[in-house]
């Protein structure tokens, strides 16, 4: 079936085009900072005050950082992240995507598909959104496997054995898909272990690094995949097969780094950058639009929306 489209030459005025295109260097170079900066603190936090909150604390701050670290790729996937196109893809390849074992020009492959094919059966996304409701048992078993890491190692056990290549190959074809594949990525957490060894905490590169990625990470990003198309109510309305989530400040900070909150608003214009998807939204909404479109007052809900299915009755003996 095919998706209905937005034109925005209908809604706004070249000038409000321009604004909400703009980008920017200083402030994508800021974005990556920021989140490093975080990154920093936890850590700098636990080293400070080392006891089981503070721990605990880190962990959740640094994956919740992660997922805006993959959350900035989005960005440079899509050319927006800054002004300039060779910064954008340096920037996130070496500060955004390889940290967290990802690649920018991969991912910006398989992504366009998913906004060209939005909720439709060859999205290569669908499966995120598809089985959706569940019930709360089926999450709370989700959400177990996220947090006890087996999310993750599965993850990187297929990334890693997809890198070796397919056994038919030679030992030396085999060892130059893995180093295309995963050479950077591995130098990018080699470089970062050595920072950390450096400040003389070789251990964090462990405990505030590997274990946020397959753990809470894993977590938020579940979230984040179910906020953005889980349950929507119209696969073929390009108004409504993405939805707005509305964050406030601990929401921001732990679940919706760097506005991708916004994900219809994203939908219907992505070439906008993240740091103006606010600005989007207001202008969507003087413009009479925010009745067609799927927004939703917080992630409560959408948790709700998604868990909403009940449990099987068990057959009559």
């Amino acid at each position: 079936m095919a998706l209905t489209r937005f034109v925005p030459t209908e809604y706004f005025s070249p000038q409000e085009l321009a604004q909400i295109r703009s980008r920017s260097n200083v402030r994508g170079i800021w974005c990556v900072i920021h989140a490093w900066a975080v990154i920093a603190a936890a850590m700098t936090l636990y080293a400070a005050w080392p006891n089981p909150l503070t721990f605990v604390v880190a962990v959740v701050v640094i994956g919740s950082r992660q997922l805006g670290l993959a959350i900035l790729m989005h960005d440079a996937a899509h050319g927006v992240l800054t002004a300039s196109s060779w910064l954008n893809d340096r920037l996130s390849q070496i500060f955004c995507a390889w940290p967290v074992f990802s690649d920018t020009v991969a991912y910006r492959h398989y992504h366009m598909i998913h906004h060209r094919r939005t909720q439709q059966p060859d999205d290569p996304d669908l499966h995120l959104s598809a089985k959706f409701p569940i019930t709360a048992a089926s999450f709370r078993r989700k959400l177990w496997r996220d947090l006890s890491g087996q999310t993750g190692f599965k993850q990187r056990k297929a990334q890693f054995r997809n890198a070796l290549g397919k056994p038919g190959m030679s030992l030396r074809a085999r060892w130059l898909h893995f180093r295309r594949r995963m050479a950077k990525m591995l130098l990018a957490n080699l470089v970062l272990l050595l920072i950390l060894s450096a400040v003389g905490k070789p251990q964090y590169y462990l405990m505030f690094w590997l274990l946020p990625l397959l753990t809470w990470q894993q977590v938020v990003t579940r979230i984040r995949n179910i906020a953005e198309h889980a349950m929507v109510p119209d696969n073929d309305d390009i108004m409504r097969n993405a939805r707005t989530t509305y964050a406030g400040i601990l929401a921001r900070a732990f679940f919706a780094p760097y506005w991708v909150n916004y994900h219809v608003d994203h939908h219907l214009l992505f070439y906008v950058p993240c740091y103006n998807l606010p600005k989007l939204h207001r202008l969507l909404l003087s413009k009479g639009l925010g009745p067609r479109m799927e927004i939703r007052p917080g992630y409560r809900e959408v948790l709700r929306l998604a868990t909403s299915r009940m449990p099987a009755l068990a057959a009559p003996a």
